[in-house]
């Protein structure tokens, strides 16, 4: 018999777990992890900074895409993929970023998806499903925490420097600002690690005296604070 349990921890670390995986793969497709120094589409850099006339705008660069304004388009930024391939991808730093993160984000998107579940699943192969989940969580923050300890190393780049000038360097930004994709994956990356350690508190919830006691009453839905 399927029992549902449902406990104001248990909801919580199921809503922070989808909150975690939903903003990592936002901020993982995003292009605004960098945001560069204002120009005009016909821009050109030069020793005493951008030489720019009439109205300017900032691009903004991802780790996989971009946003830039053409001089011959009339419709405004164009943004979309720079690299095709897996291959075309800014610097070697870069790469091993978008691995470590669509790593992190599988096991996070996995989480999310078996997360809802546990409602009526408390456990899988006499295991915890909440401390299954947890060690998933913690393993998916080394993997997001790698990605982003690389990713500044690859602001040396040529594909950086456009954006960025030539002061661009590695953990060295130039005349570029952080974007909010940035913020975001790093602020997913300390609750997934929060997720991991409150999973077993979801845990306790839904194994608790109370619970049980409710079970032996013969109720199949159960819901306590």
């Amino acid at each position: 018999m399927c029992h549902v349990i449902v406990t104001c921890r248990s909801m919580l670390w199921t809503l922070l777990s989808i909150v975690a995986a939903f903003g990592e793969l936002i901020a993982f497709m995003s292009t605004d992890w960098l945001v560069g120094f204002p120009r005009t589409p016909d821009a050109v850099f030069g020793p005493h900074g951008a030489t720019t006339a009439g109205e300017a705008y900032r691009p903004t660069l991802g780790i996989y895409g971009r946003c830039i304004k053409l001089p011959h388009l009339q419709r405004g930024i164009l943004c979309g993929p720079y690299a095709i391939h897996f291959g075309e991808i800014a610097s070697g730093f870069w790469q091993a970023t978008s691995i470590f993160l669509a790593a992190g984000i599988l096991l996070l998107c996995a989480v999310a998806f078996i997360s809802v579940f546990t409602m009526c699943f408390q456990s899988i192969m006499k295991k915890s499903i909440f401390n299954v989940c947890g060690l998933l969580q913690g393993i998916a923050g080394l993997f997001l925490i790698l990605g982003l300890m690389l990713y500044p190393a690859g602001w040396g780049s040529d594909k950086v420097q456009l954006y960025c000038g030539p002061d661009a360097a590695p953990y060295r930004a130039g005349l570029c600002s952080m974007g909010w994709a940035f913020y975001t994956a790093m602020g997913g990356t300390v609750l997934t690690f929060i997720c991991a350690v409150f999973s077993a508190q979801a845990e306790i919830a839904t194994s608790s005296d109370k619970v049980q006691e409710e079970i032996e009453e013969g109720k199949s839905l159960i819901c306590l604070l």
